[in-house]
């Protein structure tokens, strides 16, 4: 029995996929082990959008060529669509897969035998039409499932479309069978995944569903205590959607919506589709169904053109904000991008000092969510994260919980009373007796 690892870098729809591959070699009696169990075969799951991709994927070749010098090393991903001629020449590479090629690793590689070169199989990514169903399982607490794949949108920093491929999806029916599926492990808390998932319902190049309507099939789903919807972009977040989640007892009161910029200027040169107004409304609405409600935001610093007082616009538009955390990006230079031949470059001290500025605002925004929700009752799933005799978990809006050990309540839901932040930023729970005490 030939044994497999996967390394996968990146995003959540990564890692569903990743899981999804695995899969498919367990079928075929591949036995899956650790990176560092001196497997035979390698399969690196790469991303574009990870500053210095190359070096990230170099770094990992080399380490796994180490642990097993005459293992077989695949490398599929975004970055392997976008550079599959480069990869293919770092050392230890035996075949580099693109994105209409990597659910077919069995199909075009045989049985892994290692050639003299490095084989490149990597097609236009027009190529890349199909939608591939993909889920993770037994491999965290929570499940991410995809739904949805490619983007349509084209925005001046971004090199996703080309190393994904225009919008594209699953149905709703094929969607519930895998929650469904889901479900019967014991499962209780599914993310839905995609590039842009509230594009939702583009099958063949045609829309034939949408997104608020899998969001409310999904939500009659027995079996799976939670629901999360990850990034959604501002423009697709419909009034429909966040009174529904508002209402309901499965999706959770969770958003994380791309911003990018707080500066209208800088918005329009990245061509995102929305103005910074709309941006605020979201929000606004959010907070109005649902004031305990976690909002993350994406944001982008150091975009061409960004001036010290488009900057501050959007650190201002940051501050007044009611968020709960910022998920920070220092922009860099993506080839085949229009943003690359923008004028007003800015130096890359510039944008550290920047991202560094936004970093502290993230976390002050994160404590004070974090305080506004003290001595609240809330859901935590716990998770096998142990640390300093500390079991971990999240509640449903997104809160990060520490509480004394019990191994009986790992991968289970249960509620908790918010009572304080601890050194580590987390929020430690009132144990039963002592909430027993306060309450007497």
């Amino acid at each position: 029995m030939k044994k497999v690892a996967f390394y996968t870098l990146g995003c959540k729809l990564n890692f569903s996929e990743t899981s999804t591959i695995s899969r498919q070699f367990e079928d075929r009696g591949f036995q899956k082990v650790d990176f560092q169990e001196n497997p035979d075969i390698f399969i690196i799951n790469t991303c574009s959008v990870t500053e210095n991709a190359d070096k990230k994927c170099k770094k990992i070749v080399k380490e796994a060529k180490k642990i097993s010098p005459d293992s077989y090393v695949a490398i599929i991903g975004c970055y392997a669509q976008l550079k599959p001629r480069e990869i293919s020449e770092i050392k230890g590479v035996d075949a580099v897969l693109g994105a209409a090629e990597k659910f077919r690793l069995h199909e075009l590689l045989g049985d892994f035998a290692k050639e003299q070169e490095a084989k490149v199989l990597a097609s236009e990514i027009t190529e890349a039409k199909s939608f591939n169903n993909a889920y993770s399982i037994n491999d965290r607490t929570r499940t991410f499932l995809k739904v949805q794949d490619g983007c349509n949108y084209g925005c001046a920093f971004c090199t996703i479309p080309l190393a994904r491929g225009k919008s594209r999806s699953n149905t709703i029916a094929s969607v519930l069978e895998s929650a469904r599926e889901i479900a019967s492990t014991d499962v209780k808390e599914v993310v839905l995944t995609g590039v842009n998932i509230g594009d939702f319902g583009i099958v063949e190049g045609k829309r034939q569903e949408r997104f608020a309507d899998l969001v409310f099939a999904l939500d009659q789903v027995d079996g799976i205590d939670r629901f999360r919807i990850s990034s959604i972009e501002p423009n697709l977040l419909t009034n429909e959607i966040i009174e529904f989640v508002s209402r309901s007892e499965r999706f959770v009161p969770h958003f994380h919506i791309p911003l990018q910029s707080g500066s209208n200027t800088i918005l329009r040169k990245m061509g995102r589709r929305y103005l910074r107004e709309l941006y605020e409304d979201r929000v606004s609405k959010i907070k109005t169904l649902m004031p305990h409600a976690c909002i993350g935001v994406d944001v982008i610093v150091g975009f061409p053109g960004e001036t010290d007082e488009l900057f501050l616009e959007t650190y201002n538009f940051l501050n007044d904000l009611d968020i709960s955390y910022l998920h920070v990006f220092t922009y860099s230079e993506r080839a085949n991008t229009r943003a690359v031949e923008m004028d007003g470059v800015v130096p890359m001290k510039k944008r550290n000092e920047r991202s560094k500025m936004l970093r502290i605002l993230s976390e002050k925004k994160r404590r004070k969510f974090y305080e506004e929700n003290l001595g609240k009752t809330f859901t935590v799933l716990f998770e096998e994260d142990i640390d300093g005799g500390k079991m971990h978990g999240f509640t449903e809006n997104y809160i990060r919980v520490a509480a004394k050990y019990d191994p009986m309540l790992i991968n289970e839901t249960k509620q908790v009373t918010l009572d304080y932040i601890n050194d580590s930023g987390n929020v430690e729970v009132l144990e039963p007796e002592m909430v027993y005490e306060k309450h007497k």
